[in-house]
């Protein structure tokens, strides 16, 4: 019923807002904003989000059907069932959902959005064959869900590239101020859920495993950081990622290969889920994009950021941040809007400005939440959201404090 309650609320606010300003600020064309957006955001959510969608599906479940058949998932499952069986407690050790949400981690990890959805949608479906209620998640899928929304991700390549584009004298500076919002987004996350779900984090084995991701992400940052200059933290990042990715995909053909397998018929095979997927997700996307974009549109973002700066002021803090939260505030909302206010941001203010580096370390901080639950959820029916939303929004608020805070440290 939460996703009910915020889906109505979003026109219902969003309608009151907009009268609010044609009645008091003579704002004639707020309604017809509005309208225009909601005409914009479906044709969004279908031509250029599920429809593009369909291709990469098609794409990457034929790829993870020949890695299947290799046995390459059934491996990667083995490898963490130790730490998975402890934070997923209701998946089998050797149940597939696990490889596929390894899958879709090291994708997200990457920042290769492209891959991560196939993989993540398709872990979903996996957990979905263990779901014994189809209309609302099990704990599983609410784990699944917020680490995948809190974005963890060591790489944002996305955005150093878009600094790049906008002639940032060094793209790469905000890749550790990314890196450390996001670990914090991603642990905040795992720390919400584990008390919902009460499952013990202080498990030696969850402690071994938090503790090595937490070495390896300050290994690479003191690598990064040490013994590379900064156009080659770029070179590298977008390299290694893309290498990594091609990788998988060779390692699945020559595995299949050496199991006999026909790769052709076994890509075809997993490939006919794509359009259908595409096809299921369309309502649930244009439903939540056309929601967000009454509230965007209704200039509510507007209003909270006023807020905010007067808050702020009156409590004593610095505000030189407030500029920079129209991406934060969107980024939950619509990962496509946050990259447009992060854009927006730049230009304004300067690439290299504070406040344009901070729009960048938001962006890459964690994940489009409401997005995320409408696409995923949606693949499989799900209706009743539980207590993912609130959870994944613990995790969001989580990785904009520490974007904060990283950002003085780093660029103030």
């Amino acid at each position: 019923m939460s996703l009910n309650y915020i889906w109505s609320g979003f026109f219902l606010v969003g309608f009151l807002a907009a009268l609010a300003q044609f009645i008091f600020l003579g704002d004639t064309e707020i309604f017809k904003r509005i309208i225009d957006g909601t005409f914009d955001s479906a044709r969004t959510g279908v031509m250029d989000i599920a429809l593009p969608l369909a291709g990469v599906m098609t794409l990457w479940l034929g790829i993870m059907n020949i890695g299947e058949k290799a046995g390459a998932i059934d491996l990667l499952a083995k490898l963490i069932a130790p730490f998975f069986s402890r934070i997923f407690p209701g998946v089998p050790s050797n149940h597939p959902a696990t490889g596929h949400m390894v899958m879709n981690f090291s994708a997200n990890l990457l920042g290769l959005d492209n891959a991560a959805t196939p993989f993540g949608l398709k872990a979903m479906e996996s957990l979905q064959t263990l779901n014994p209620n189809k209309d609302e998640p099990t704990d599983a899928q609410i784990m699944f869900l917020v680490l995948h929304t809190s974005g963890l991700t060591l790489i944002p390549l996305a955005i150093m590239a878009q600094r790049s584009i906008l002639g940032a004298a060094d793209p790469s500076d905000i890749f550790i101020p990314c890196m450390v919002a996001t670990y914090v987004a991603t642990m905040t996350g795992i720390i919400a859920v584990a008390i919902r779900q009460r499952i013990n984090l202080f498990n030696r084995v969850v402690v071994g495993w938090l503790g090595g991701i937490t070495a390896f992400i300050i290994g690479i940052v003191f690598y990064f950081t040490h013994y590379l200059t900064k156009p080659e933290i770029e070179v590298v990042s977008k390299v290694f990622s893309n290498f990594v990715l091609i990788a998988v995909i060779g390692g699945f053909i020559i595995g299949a290969l050496r199991k006999k397998v026909n790769v052709y018929e076994a890509f075809i095979e997993g490939a006919k889920g794509g359009i259908q997927t595409s096809i299921t997700v369309i309502p649930y996307l244009v439903g939540m994009l056309v929601a967000i974009s009454v509230i965007r549109n209704a200039g509510l973002l507007g209003f909270i950021v006023q807020g905010f700066s007067w808050l702020f002021s009156f409590l004593g803090f610095n505000t030189d941040f407030v500029p920079a939260l129209p991406t934060a505030l969107m980024k939950p909302l619509s990962g496509s809007a946050a990259k447009a206010m992060m854009i927006d941001t730049m230009q304004t203010y300067g690439v290299d400005s504070f406040v344009g580096r901070l729009a960048c370390v938001f962006q890459g901080s964690a994940d489009t939440t409401f997005y995320i639950v409408a696409l995923y959820f949606g693949s499989v029916g799900i209706r009743k959201t539980r207590y993912a939303i609130s959870c994944g929004l613990i995790a969001d608020l989580a990785g904009v404090i520490a974007a904060i805070a990283i950002s003085y440290v780093f660029f103030y």
